[in-house]
């Protein structure tokens, strides 16, 4: 007999991600449901907000939302938390900081720490036994009120459900492993050690997991091997190490510190790639002709010593003055690198390379200057070779059948942009007179380029590109493989980061396993792909964070100065604005503007329009502001227009206007 149907009165149990609210109302969003599931505050019980929850649910009617009851916790978004301590006889209690609702922490006397009156703290959660009113922590560190910064990169660290500091247990093991290569593991890999090898990295670079070999041939052909730091062969699988690697699924870097995914033990000694030091690597070795064609691939294990450790600055140079050390091998990895980059273009690959803003910091991470980071051929060099050892190993893995099924594999996928995204896009990009073809994902990608190369250089540059790159999917983590649309590629995987991304060890693992002949199958491969994705988010949502604090924090001092800046975004609530100096972006309500005029949203012209004077503000427009607050705790800056005589003369028009409207 066939499963029966639930009734409409009968409670289900489904899986899903709680959200919680301000007000305190919660929501649970589950796949295959078209509406989220209401939580009421009295059946949230011990679940935060960002928790993988368990719902018992009675189903709705058609089309309606269903309400739920959370009944258990799958995965804590946080095990640690930001807040005060509030000290009584013999307990104490914990405030977490947070604009969604927690409760307050019970926290015993021998779980202080050395925290008193008033501290800021961070607290973990220890637990909640049925019936508890309160859950139960204890304080893992007292935080440092004089390091105004550093107290507040640990709370956007925590908030986004990153731990600051790894557990004993995880350092204890990482201290054990030794650096001397095993002699009977290095018979089993093709040795690499006698060929010209070298790592470009950021200047401040301690990590370097991947290195570049080159060795001509006597057939005139090139051997080019992209050596990837061996980080499997060390974070063996079901070890406290790997768990905590895991969790964590990838480093998080931001403007002051990196929170790295494994210890430094791992990734600044044992697997970084330094000068003159053998090292275990997996390797991408390709066999190129002069005009860019890979006549063969290998793929495997290997031991290489790197020569040179070089910084993106320093090739850049060389390449640019045509002379230098190691010139001539520079320049041929170059010319393939070049090759390689037109031809990903050529083939739909779409050309999005944006400026990086970044801060100049004094030892207490206080901003003291802004450096714009572009990337440049030394760059590009090394991007081309990693993304073709990402395509390789892909390619390699996804040719791999067993009565006709496929390996599951965290494949790396992007999605073709959605139409409806693209109407608007192309509309207002029309308005600027660039011709934009949505009619198939080959057209549409070669309409971005052409667009990106039209744009250089114009006023409308910077508004083009964000709403462009805003209309596209976000890349993932996946078993699905539909390909990556913004590269042009059919088959792709992260395969050369594994010091910082998990999903690389996890690609190591399998390739290691299907070379020795083996046919790898994780059921539970799906959920991973959905957890590192997710770990992703959170990392850049943390990223941004940060580098917003460190924007206020930049802006301080200029409270009440005048600035000129363009409309970076627009909502209804006002529009945002990007200083051309600083490169800081704030808001200007729309409640400042009711002086001038009753202004409304138009989606489609990406504009505030006034009712009754017209005056628009479109995103891409040229405005004079002034700064009126810069706010560290929500991490915000607010601008007040200035407008020139036109608008002012305007302002007890739309004054009289508004009055006869009341």
């Amino acid at each position: 007999m066939g499963k029966k149907k639930a009734k409409a009165n009968e409670a289900v149990s489904v899986k899903g991600v709680l959200e919680i609210t301000r007000s305190g109302m919660g929501f649970v969003m589950v796949p295959g449901r078209s509406l989220d599931i209401l939580i009421r505050p009295n059946n949230i019980n011990d679940a935060f907000d960002g928790d993988t929850v368990i719902v018992k649910v009675k189903q709705g009617g058609q089309g309606k939302r269903s309400e739920g009851e959370v009944v258990g916790v799958v995965h804590r978004k946080q095990a640690e938390f930001v807040g005060k301590i509030q000290l009584n006889t013999h307990f104490a209690f914990f405030t977490p900081s947070s604009e969604r609702p927690i409760p307050d922490f019970f926290i015993r006397s021998e779980n202080l720490n050395g925290a008193k009156e008033g501290d800021k703290v961070v607290a973990q959660l220890i637990g909640w036994r049925k019936g508890d009113r309160k859950p139960e922590g204890r304080v893992v560190s007292v935080l440092d009120a004089r390091n105004e910064v550093d107290m507040a990169m640990k709370e956007i660290i925590i908030q986004n459900g990153f731990q600051v500091n790894f557990p004993q247990e995880v350092l204890g093991e990482s201290e054990k492993l030794t650096e001397v290569l095993d002699k009977e593991e290095l018979k089993r890999r093709r040795d690499f050690r006698e060929v010209l090898t070298v790592t470009i990295d950021p200047v401040d670079a301690k990590d370097f997991d991947d290195a570049i070999s080159l060795k001509k041939l006597d057939d005139g052909n090139f051997e080019i091997g992209v050596h990837i730091a061996d980080v499997s062969h060390f974070v063996q699988p079901g070890t406290p190490l790997d768990e905590e690697a895991y969790k964590r699924s990838c480093s998080v870097y931001l403007p002051d510190r990196v929170v790295p995914m494994l210890p430094e033990r791992i990734s600044n000694e044992l697997c970084s790639l330094r000068p003159n030091e053998e090292k275990f690597c997996f390797s991408a070795v390709f066999t190129i002709r002069p005009n860019g064609k890979i006549v063969d691939t290998w793929l495997g294990p290997s031991a290489i010593k790197s020569d040179r450790r070089f910084t993106y600055e320093e090739v850049q140079s060389i390449i640019e003055a045509g002379a230098g050390e190691l010139y001539e091998e520079l320049g041929q990895i170059n010319k393939l690198a070049r090759i390689f980059r037109e031809e990903r273009f050529a083939g739909g690959a779409i050309n999005f390379s944006s400026i990086e803003v970044r801060f100049l910091l004094d030892a207490e991470g206080r901003p003291r200057g802004i450096i714009l980071k572009e990337s440049k051929e030394a760059h590009q060099l090394i991007e081309e070779f990693m993304l073709l050892a990402n395509k390789a190993v892909a390619n390699y893995i996804h040719q791999k059948k067993k009565n006709n099924q496929s390996i599951p594999f965290p494949y790396r996928i992007h999605d073709v942009p959605d139409q409806e995204k693209l109407k608007p896009f192309a509309a207002f990009a029309g308005k600027f007179g660039y011709k934009f073809n949505i009619g198939n994902p080959r057209a549409i990608a070669t309409s971005f380029n052409q667009l990106l190369k039209d744009v250089t250089g114009k006023p409308e540059q910077l508004v083009l590109e964000q709403l462009g790159i805003r209309t596209m999917a976000k890349a993932e983590y996946s078993t699905e493989n539909i390909g990556h649309y913004g590269l042009g590629f059919e088959n792709y995987c992260h395969f050369t980061s594994p010091i910082r991304r998990y999903p690389d060890i996890m690609v190591h693992r399998i390739l290691r396993e299907v070379l020795a002949g083996g046919f790898p199958v994780d059921k539970k491969m799906e959920e991973k792909c959905d957890h590192t994705s997710e770990r992703e988010r959170a990392a850049m949502e943390a990223e941004r964070a940060a580098n917003k604090y460190e924007q206020v924090l930049f802006m301080q001092d200029k409270v009440g100065e005048e600035m000129d800046g363009i409309i970076s975004g627009v909502s209804s609530f006002g529009f945002w604005v990007e200083t051309l100096e600083e490169k800081c972006e704030g808001m200007v309500s729309v409640k400042d503007l009711s002086d001038y005029d009753d202004f409304r949203h138009d989606e489609a012209d990406y504009s505030l329009v006034g009712l009754h004077t017209g005056r628009k503000f479109r995103m891409g427009d040229t405005v004079h502001v002034r700064l009126l607050a810069a706010n560290t705790e929500k991490r915000q800056l607010d601008f007040e227009w200035i407008p020139d005589n036109g608008d002012e003369s305007q302002k007890s028009l739309a004054g009289k206007k508004n009055k006869k409207k009341k």
